[in-house]
């Protein structure tokens, strides 16, 4: 039986234990040479592109240049999503390895605790990352002539403990007893390749957007809800109907349904309520893990710290706490 890859020593690159024992002048480097990598990590003006800059920060203070060009001062993090940063950039760099060593998510509560850090940190702290993720998922397409995708669709979100007595229960089936919060979250993933999810209110919401994430000449695989009947007409369809088997004939929805596992234990095991608003960022999250499930741990921390980097300032998430904008998540 061969191993799985999260036990081979290939999976594991980078240990906790470096990152904590960093000093502050190698962590500033490794933020120095993820934002800065095409001149190797030296400054690069955000205001002008000027690459004349020196270095201008106050004793013991954290790292800062000013532009000969444009006399503006800057820093590592300008622009980026951790702009304004009170913690030291070694801990941000932690807060990464550990978000990415977890395979199906880490909640803000567990985080606060490894950093010592305020619960209202870690959460916003962790949902910028979720942004960085986003970023390559944008505007992707999959497929093309001769490959194979999946759709499917589950829901999540919006849990309510049912009543105690069997007769004070109400049947959430109906329209009239959801509170709003309960969404699809709809997953169109390629096979041996990567996957785009989005949120909808229903399955037959999504029709529209699987036909601009799917290249035409894709075989699609979907199961026997009827909200895939529309498809037919664009994509070479094969389907399953789920209650006489998992795979039948060369259809099946195995990928897709691997991912709402990771999903589901997410929210089960770490988040345990996924507010509505919000769940488009945990759908994106898991599609990011999925994607990058066969890359080591370093690899991963690396890749998601150069998505943040080069992510601009959170339009959703600077000033969260304090209301300093009314947040339209």
């Amino acid at each position: 039986m061969a191993q799985h890859f999260l036990l081979s020593r290939s999976a594991k690159t980078l240990s906790l234990a470096t990152v904590f024992t960093m000093k502050d002048e190698e962590a500033e480097a490794r933020f120095r040479a993820i934002r800065w990598a095409e001149t190797n990590g030296e400054p690069v003006c955000p205001h002008c592109g000027s690459l004349d800059a020196y270095d201008c920060r106050r004793l013991k203070g954290a790292p800062r240049f000013r532009c000969r060009g444009c006399k503006k001062d800057f820093s590592i993090t300008s622009g980026t999503l951790f702009a304004s940063h009170k913690l030291p950039l070694r801990c941000y760099l932690a807060a990464i390895a550990i978000f990415c060593n977890e395979v199906k998510g880490k909640s803000a509560l567990a985080l606060s605790r490894d950093l010592c850090v305020s619960y209202k940190c870690a959460f916003v702290l962790l949902h910028k990352l979720r942004e960085a993720m986003a970023e390559e998922l944008k505007g992707r397409v999959i497929g093309g002539e001769g490959k194979e995708a999946e759709v499917d669709g589950g829901y999540f979100g919006g849990y309510v403990k049912p009543a105690n007595r069997k007769e004070d229960r109400l049947d959430r089936r109906l329209a009239a007893n959801q509170t709003g919060k309960r969404k699809v979250v709809v997953i169109v993933t390629e096979r041996g390749g990567n996957s785009v999810p989005a949120v909808f209110g229903s399955e037959s919401a999504a029709a529209s957007f699987i036909r601009t994430r799917i290249a035409k000449g894709t075989t699609v695989h979907a199961d026997e809800s009827g909200a895939w009947d529309g498809l037919h007409e664009r994509f070479e369809m094969k389907r399953i109907n789920h209650q006489e088997a998992y795979s039948l004939d060369g259809a099946c929805t195995n990928e897709a349904e691997e991912y709402f596992s990771r999903l589901r234990r997410a929210e089960i095991g770490h988040y345990h309520h996924v507010a509505g608003d919000y769940l488009l960022r945990y759908a994106q999250e898991s599609s990011w893990r999925e994607d990058r499930r066969r890359m080591s741990n370093g690899d991963q921390t690396f890749r998601l710290a150069g998505l943040a980097m080069h992510k601009a300032t959170s339009p959703d998430f600077v000033g969260y706490w304090q209301r300093h904008r009314q947040n339209k998540l």
